[in-house]
């Protein structure tokens, strides 16, 4: 049997139901309660002084087009610092980039790896993680929105005795746009999505923890691990739920407190010019083909306007 979506997620890859995966999944939800228990009496000093209180780590390639709405729409939600990795950008990206840098908000990174994403942000914890209390891991095409708070800040404080916070995505789609014009917003023009939020995401990373994404290497950047005193302990999720891998999600609520808008496609035209042209995607078997841009858009059935509680601001922000 194979499962594609249950009650509040739908899987970013499909699930083998057999007795085997079930008995895991048992096992998985037993030692989540363990997991959980050891977070909340096993855990480092929250309270320390730091430069920052949310930071974001983002490695990107031909992104100057985006770059702007990015770093202003994330700064209104409360992000101080951004450490980006220029990953063999041919672009106009540091013009983009130049008045951020001069004003502290940006720290450059030349970083010439190819499939260098994970080396990015092992490079970024070891060299920048003790200026900040938190810091996220997203990509140029991923949004954070907060549909309770209004400041992440204030979203991730009630997390500080927790190593990792799992941000489920939102697919979104072309909205059935062709041809975009590329001077209007990202956040403002897709607004058709999938159903439900997928099973996978990106998470923000409590320094007072070590990084340790090793542990877990074969689920990427999705479920990284972190330590404390030379335990491994893995993610929780939004709800502050433990997530030992893609399978063991409890959802409290059908409504997210938080989550991240992916924009992974954008217009068919932006996808045909970028994406389909570089190929990509993490695993090998998976490259941006049309396939694989119908494969997502054919999902997109739902709208969601969440992030537009946001969008008066982001525009007069733009405007300075």
């Amino acid at each position: 049997m194979i499962k594609t979506e249950d009650k509040y997620l739908i899987y970013d890859r499909p699930i083998k139901i057999n007795i085997i995966s079930v008995i895991k999944s048992i096992f998985f939800k037993y030692k989540s309660i363990y997991y959980k228990n050891i977070l909340n009496i096993f855990h480092p000093k929250y309270d320390r002084k730091t430069k920052y209180k949310v930071c974001i780590c983002a490695i990107f390639r031909d992104e100057a087009l985006y770059l702007k709405e990015w770093i202003t729409y994330h700064k209104i939600i409360g992000v101080e610092h951004f450490y980006l990795y220029n990953n063999f950008s041919e672009d106009n990206y540091l013009e983009i980039l130049k008045p951020y840098i001069t004003k502290n908000e940006v720290t450059l990174i030349d970083w010439n790896i190819p499939q260098g994403q994970m080396a990015a942000y092992e490079h970024c914890v070891k060299n920048f993680s003790s200026d900040t209390k938190w810091l996220g891991f997203i990509d140029l095409d991923e949004f954070v929105v907060l549909n309770k708070d209004n400041n992440i800040d204030i979203f991730l404080e009630k997390f500080k005795y927790r190593p990792m916070v799992l941000f489920y995505w939102k697919y979104f789609g072309s909205s059935g746009i062709k041809e975009r014009d590329t001077n209007g917003l990202v956040v403002e023009d897709f607004v058709v999505c999938w159903r439900k939020h997928a099973n996978i995401g990106k998470l923000f990373f409590n320094t007072a923890y070590q990084y340790y994404p090793q542990y877990n290497k074969n689920e990427h950047m999705h479920y990284m691990w972190a330590n404390y005193k030379g335990k491994a302990l893995p993610p929780v999720n939004i709800f502050d739920n433990v997530c030992i891998n893609n399978i063991t999600h409890t959802i409290s609520s059908e409504i997210f407190p938080a989550q991240i808008n992916h924009y992974l496609i954008k217009s068919y035209s932006e996808y045909i010019t970028k994406k389909a042209k570089r190929g990509g995607g993490v695993h090998k078997d998976e490259f941006h083909t049309l396939d694989y841009f119908y494969k997502h858009d054919i999902k997109c059935q739902s709208t969601d306007y969440s992030i537009y509680k946001y969008l008066i601001q982001l525009k007069i922000d733009l405007e300075r």
